[in-house]
Parts: C-alpha cells; structure tokens; sequence
C-alpha cells in the first residue's frame, strides 16, 4: 500500500516536471516569436502577403495657342502575374491548362514569345509578382483580361502620345526609355512631370486583395500643361510648304519662322526635315530639333536691313542719302568687296542700297559709323546671344570683336558674312524693326498651367530698344522697294497688302573658305504700313537654285496664309514713292 502511494507521487511529480518542461518550451518559443524576433518574423510574413502597388501620375498636356493638343498621356497597362499562383495552377481559371498553354494564349495578344513570358515567371516562382508585359493598349489589356486567366494582374501606366504627329514636332519634342529627349517636353519638363503614387495592400492566399488593406506612402501628382504660342493650322501649311520647296531644290534643310510683331510671339516655327514624336527613328538624328534655333549660319543680305536701320539710329546716313556703289570696293592690299553681279559706278540712294542689295554700296555708307558702334547695334539686336525662348540645343549665333575683324570683315558682317546668326535670331531682326524699333523676347511659351487652375511660368515680356521708332519706320518703308521696284517683285508682292522684304544671299564657308553651297532666305513684314506679322524663310544648300529666289515663293505663300489665318485688314493707302536712284 505504501509503495503504490509512492509510485503515484512519483508519476503525478514526473507530470508536473514534464507539464512545466513543455509549457516552459512553449514560453520561450512564445518569447522568442513575439519579442526576440517579432520585427523579423512580421516583416517576412508581410511580404508574402504585401503587394507594392504604383498608382501613375498624369503628365501634363502640351496644347497650341487655341488649345489644340499636340501631346497628352493615353492610357497603357502592364500585365503581372504571382508566379506563386499561376505556375501551382491553385484557384485559377483553366486550371486544366498547362501554364505555358496559358502563356501562348497571352503571348497571342501581346506579340511575345511564350518562352518569355516564362521565364518572367520562373526567375522567382515563390513570388507573387512579376511582369509579363509592359505598356500595352486599351485593345491588348482587354482582350487579356478577356481570357480571364487566375494569377494575372493589370495596372494602369499613362503614356505618351502625338495626336498631330509632326505637325510641330521639332518644337514638342519627344519622350524616350530616359525621360525627356528634346524640345518642350525637355525643356518645360518640371511643369509637365508628374510624380507617381506608391501604396500596397494585402493579398489572401488565393490571390485576392484583401478589402481596407491598402496603404498610400506617396500620393499621386498630376503634371501641369503647357500652352505654346503656335497656332497648329499655321504650323502644318509652313511645314508642308517649306517641304515641298526644299525637295524640289534638293536643299539640305530649311526653316520657315512666323513671328507676331506687337509681343514676339512665335505663330509657326517649321523646320526641314521635321520629326514625328511618335517615330523618332524616322529622321536623322540632326532632326531631331529645332534647326531654326540650333544651327547658326552666315545669314547674307537679310542683314542689310539692320545696318541700315543701325546708321540712320546713329544720323550719318538718311533714306536719300546719295552713294556711288562702285563695282568692287578695292582696299589698299588689292582685296575687294563686290556684288553679285557686275556692274560699274552706281549711284544710289540708300533706298537704292537695299533694293539693289549692294555690297558695295552698303561697305560705302559704314564707313559713315566706327566698328565699334556698329558691333554694338548688332547686340542691340539680340545677336551673338540665346533668344528669350532658351530652347534646348539652340545657339546664340557669333558676332566677332572688333579686335578680330580684319579689313574685310569690317564691312562684310553689315551684310551678314563673316557672322553667324540662327533663323530665329533673323526673325527676331525684322519683328523689331516692325515694332519701332523694339525688340520684345521671343516667345515659345506662354507659361505653365496647374490641374488646380494657377499659372506659372511667364515668359518675359519687357522690350528693348535696338533703334528709334524714326529708323525702323524709314527701314521699312525702304524694303518695300524690293517689292514694288525689285527683281522679284511679281512673286514677292500680294494683292491689297503693302509688303516690306529683303532677300539674302550667303556663301557656305568650309574649313576656312567659300565653297559655291549657297544659304538663301527672304524676309519681311505685312502691311509694311503696320506691321503685323513677320516672315522669314530660309533654304540650306539648295541644289538647283542657288539665288533668294529660291526662297521667294514659299515666303509670299506662307505671308499669304498668314494674313488670311489672321484677318489682316489690307492696306488703304498706296507706298510712299523713295528715289532709289540720283
């Protein structure tokens, strides 16, 4: 009796310590989940669970000056999938399909090679996420979540788009796999970006999302919208025109610039060869651009207008002023000036100067003003600097010091050789000579415009002065001689409205010497009574005609266009009769 007392004393012991033995196991394994490695442990079993999630900002729209859209996001989706889930083939549609039958289904739709998409899938097969297929359209995303295959997920990713594909698109630029490549998209990239959202929520172990689980640690930000000042109908008739002239004078390349006199607003900056955005590799990679403020060249007698302009500012010359243009301007070492077509002593006027676009006789009324004063009339200009619309890539042109000039430089840069300007800065040139003689910024851009309706990113606005209102009307009332008194006139003058123009012829230096590759542009105002709108067009390197009449047709086209588009009263009164001769 003793002894099985003992014994039961010695089993109910033995429970007791084996009892607290297990529950300590259990206490310390407790500890250890809970407390030592809790951190650890709730993080792991987060992310088998967790799924990050990017919600796409929108970027900004680039519109014309009336709204018209020239870029914009569209919607594109990619494609994901748990590869935990599709390759067990648990809780999915068609399980009774292998998972590379599923994956031919959806390679069907999206161009892809299955083999791909499996490997997509295997890198990670304990993974619940990975991507099958990037940046799909509307069409493709429907008709794969039509197959309605477990395991596959969608999101939305906004994408560009050029709904007006060239029309513009050396100014618009264009989006590749880095970001912003070119024009406004690069250059007003901080107004048009977005900034994504991120979150993640929680799927179950079917691969449902888990309802409330979603948590936001970045919210989404829309990109503002940039309005240029262009008018899109005006920028695809230049476009069209000066590319029909281009190749049919086999030039190299060409620009065509409409400015508005009254505040620089830029209405239509064509280039030759132009890009579409939406098909880059379309073109070279120099066209990738904008020609009209990238490539500076020696500009030729567009300039003679400025010089002209520049000597009546400073008095020592005045519309009538009396010359004789010699045949060639001989300086002491036997170098010489001379115009393009032989001739003797002239005797012109300054009028007679711009009309018959005398070298010599241009060489003759500077010698009325020093170098130095000249230089600085040509910076009045804008010259040797980047225009106000600070486009990516674009060159500020070069007007050498006088200490570099030698004897025939010295003459030389007045009618636009020995000096490089861009199309724009030409533009620039006659937009402030139909302003009196104000020179206001150019502009691409009117400014940036938020999703919450404020504005930024004015462009200036302030003019300068280059020459009194006196000069720049008497300039231009003197250019209208090349248009009712010039070689070229039938082509340059239009019916109703007085026109103000000047042709330019310039040679194509090459490693240090003229070659016979001509640059030939026409530029001019309308109505010359009142300047409205200034045209210049300019051809690189034409291959049949080789003079600025070339350029003199698509210029009196595009000023044709330009009126009509603009509702430009006609003229009213005849112009004013100037002696080009004496």
């Amino acid at each position: 009796m003793v002894r099985e007392q003992r014994s039961t004393r010695m089993r109910l012991a033995l429970s007791i310590v084996l009892t607290f033995a297990i529950v300590a196991v259990f206490v310390v394994r407790l500890v250890d989940i809970q407390l030592v490695r809790a951190e650890a442990l709730n993080a792991a079993s987060l992310d088998k669970r967790s799924v990050p999630m990017t919600s796409y900002g929108v970027r900004g729209d680039i519109v014309d000056a009336n709204g018209v859209v020239l870029a914009d996001s569209v919607d594109r989706y990619d494609i994901t999938a748990s590869p935990r889930l599709l390759l067990s083939g648990s809780n999915t549609t068609g399980s009774e399909m292998t998972v590379l039958d599923k994956l031919k289904l959806i390679a069907e739709e999206t161009g892809q090679d299955p083999n791909d998409l499996m490997l997509a899938l295997t890198a990670d097969p304990e993974s619940d996420f990975a991507y099958l297929a990037k940046g799909v359209t509307v069409d493709v995303f429907r008709a794969v979540r039509d197959l309605d295959i477990g395991g596959v997920f969608f999101e939305l990713r906004p994408s560009r788009t050029y709904p007006l594909g060239a029309v513009g698109g050396n100014l618009v630029g264009f989006i590749g796999t880095d970001g912003p490549q070119a024009g406004v998209e690069f250059k007003e990239n901080d107004c048009l970006a977005s900034t994504n959202g991120t979150s993640t929520y929680e799927r179950g172990a079917d691969g449902v999302r888990i309802p409330g689980s979603t948590v936001t640690t970045t919210e989404v930000k829309n990109g503002g919208t940039i309005r240029l000042t262009i008018d899109s109908d005006l920028q695809w008739f230049a476009q069209q025109q000066l590319a029909q002239k281009a190749q049919a004078l086999g030039a190299d390349w060409a620009t065509a610039i409409v400015v508005r006199v009254s505040d620089g607003h830029l209405m239509a900056v064509a280039d030759y060869p132009s890009v579409d955005p939406n098909n880059v590799n379309g073109v070279p990679t120099t066209a990738l651009g904008s020609l009209a403020f990238s490539t500076p060249f020696e500009p030729g007698s567009t300039f003679k207008a400025m010089t002209v302009a520049s000597l009546l500012d400073a008095g020592v010359i005045s519309p009538s002023t009396q010359v004789v243009a010699p045949g060639r301007y001989v300086f002491p070492n036997g170098d010489y000036i001379k115009d393009a077509w032989a001739h003797d002593d002239l005797r012109l006027t300054t009028a007679g100067i711009l009309m018959n676009s005398s070298n010599t006789g241009i060489s003759v009324i500077s010698e009325r003003l020093d170098a130095e004063s000249r230089r600085n009339y040509l910076l009045k200009f804008g010259l040797n600097e980047r225009t106000a619309v600070g486009f990516a890539g674009e060159s500020g042109g070069s007007v050498p010091e006088t200490r570099n000039w030698d004897q025939i430089t010295n003459f030389a840069v007045q009618f636009g050789q020995g000096v490089t300007a861009t199309a724009a800065q030409v533009a620039s040139i006659y937009q402030t000579l139909g302003n009196d003689g104000v020179r206001q910024p150019l502009t691409l851009v009117e400014g940036c415009q938020w999703p919450d309706g404020t504005v930024t990113s004015l462009p200036p606005t302030e003019g300068v002065r280059a020459v009194s209102e006196r000069a720049a009307t008497q300039t231009v009332e003197m250019l209208e001689t090349v248009t009712t008194q010039g070689g070229l006139r039938s082509i340059l003058s239009m019916p109703g409205y007085r026109v103000a123009a000047k042709t330019g012829t310039a040679e194509v230096a090459e490693n240090g010497r003229y070659t016979s590759d001509r640059i030939v542009s026409v530029a001019g105002l309308a109505p010359a009574e009142d300047p409205q709108y200034a045209v210049v067009v300019t051809f690189g390197k034409p291959d049949t005609i080789k003079t600025s009449a070339a350029a003199a047709p698509t210029f009196a086209t595009i000023m044709t266009q330009v009126l009509k588009t603009f509702r430009v009263t006609p003229s009213t009164e005849a112009a004013p009769a100037i002696p080009v001769t004496w």
